[in-house]
């Protein structure tokens, strides 16, 4: 890893000349320099979390004379309960999944002595622009050197000191392995990004982890393909049926395990039949957590009979529903049994689908043919039942770590681990075979498929 102030074309030919050299070693290399990553920064753990105190000092300061969010300020901070020790971990797990380059997923015996396959590769460059999230760093490093890409890193100023800190230590490490220093490169400089975003002849991918305001600038400026989400919005449906104990457990976990989240949940769908029952069990233990209720006029009927902390119960106003809120605030909206959109599961998923930002949402029933109503028509990267959407994480579903998460409808969706960061190609072994031989009749195809 390099922290350069080159132009940008300079950056993105060194790091597509670096791609070259990468997508031919072996698994082997890879995985030692991965190795090498992970015990520079355990042993350096002290002079980045110096660094990363500098940021967040300056960082609170901006969130209390409100020119930073405090949704950013918590990313920010590396000390939080075990963050650093999960990168540390995340760049082991990474090492030791199956390789994702050269695996077989296609083998067709075209004709005698022509053989064609499917291959996976890796996708090439990868420009990643992020805010905070200092750890984005030393994820994507693992994760771009196991897959085989290089990668060109933008971190937000709000984090300089420690991914300078972070970049100094992984640099020194990458260049006692055999993966190009040029693999990974960090840009310092705000002003350079839009010429990156302009250099679509050697970049293959952006991926923007941030704000909503930076995934739509970035969107809105590359002609490059574009990985990402714009927001969280996530939503959980109370189903007349749910279990309560169950009822409690995930909503609650999924709205304050970490609000600040993109996959914490932001609206509550409630059956009108729950209201009485489940929901006021669900609402006091949120409140008595500190959550502030929106609710529309049903839903805040519901809760008269209980005691509600003061300011904590409010009325819903429909922006609520379209809110990512990343705070301890949650919208609760009441489906009624039947209506213009049919039943109250047809009728969750309406509101879904036409609010939600397809990340991740959650079914609580206990009726089987329900929940898989619900999952396959809710049109999003996840859908979970009974339970919480704080699963929708790469480490969490075991691919290490992750990159970022994807609603995008092609080439990969939802946390985007080293899968996502590889795409394939057709190789085809011959001996001398012409296609003419077949389209004047010489020859005929086979087209059989063999075992991989």
């Amino acid at each position: 890893m390099s922290l350069t102030e080159s132009s940008a074309i300079d950056i993105a030919k060194t790091a597509s000349l670096a791609s070259r050299r990468l997508a031919t070693l072996t698994n082997t290399d890879r995985n030692d320099a991965l190795t090498a990553l992970h015990d520079a920064l355990a042993e350096n753990r002290d002079v980045i979390l110096e660094a990363n105190a500098r940021d967040v000092e300056i960082a609170t300061q901006a969130a209390e004379s409100g020119d930073l969010s405090h949704s950013i300020l918590k990313r920010l901070d590396l000390s939080r309960a075990g963050k650093y020790d999960d990168m540390l971990q995340g760049i082991l797990s990474v090492r030791d999944l199956a390789d994702p380059i050269g695996n077989v997923t296609l083998k067709t015996l075209l004709d005698d002595g022509l053989l064609l396959e499917r291959v996976s590769c890796p996708i090439g460059v990868l420009l990643i622009i992020f805010e905070a999230r200092p750890e984005v760093i030393a994820n994507i490093a693992a994760l771009a050197i196991k897959s085989g890409n290089a990668a060109i890193l933008k971190g937000g100023k709000e984090s300089t000191e420690s991914f300078v800190a972070i970049s100094k230590v992984i640099s020194g490490a990458i260049s006692e392995t055999q993966v190009p220093e040029g693999s990974v490169q960090l840009v310092k400089t705000r002003d350079i990004v839009s010429s990156l975003l302009a250099q679509d002849s050697l970049i293959d991918l952006v991926i923007p982890r941030g704000s909503n305001d930076l995934v739509r600038f970035v969107k809105n400026n590359t002609r490059i393909p574009v990985l990402g989400h714009a927001d969280g919005l996530c939503s959980a449906y109370l189903h007349l049926d749910a279990n309560p104990d169950v009822a409690v457990k995930v909503i609650v976990d999924a709205k304050t395990d970490y609000p600040a989240a993109c996959n914490s949940l932001e609206t509550l769908l409630v059956h009108e039949d729950a209201l009485n029952s489940v929901f006021p069990l669900v609402a006091k233990e949120l409140m008595d957590k500190g959550v502030c209720l929106r609710c529309d006029v049903r839903a805040k009927a519901a809760l008269e009979g209980i005691s509600t902390p003061a300011g904590l119960l409010q009325d819903a106003v429909d922006s609520d529903y379209r809110t990512e809120f990343l705070d301890l605030i949650l919208a609760v909206k009441t489906i009624p049994a039947t209506g213009p959109a049919g039943s109250a599961v047809e009728a969750a998923m309406a509101h879904i689908n036409l609010h939600s930002s397809k990340h991740t949402e959650v079914i609580i029933t206990e009726t089987k043919d329900i929940a898989d109503t619900f999952m396959n028509g809710v049109d999003s990267a996840g859908v979970f039942w009974n339970a919480s959407t704080r699963f929708a994480d790469g480490m969490r579903y075991g691919f290490g770590t992750e990159v970022g998460i994807s609603t995008n409808k092609i080439h990969t969706r939802g946390p985007v681990g080293l899968d996502g960061l590889t795409i394939y190609k057709y190789r085809l072994r011959g001996n001398g075979h012409r296609a003419c031989d077949y389209s004047q009749g010489d020859r005929t195809w086979k087209h059989e498929s063999l075992p991989l």
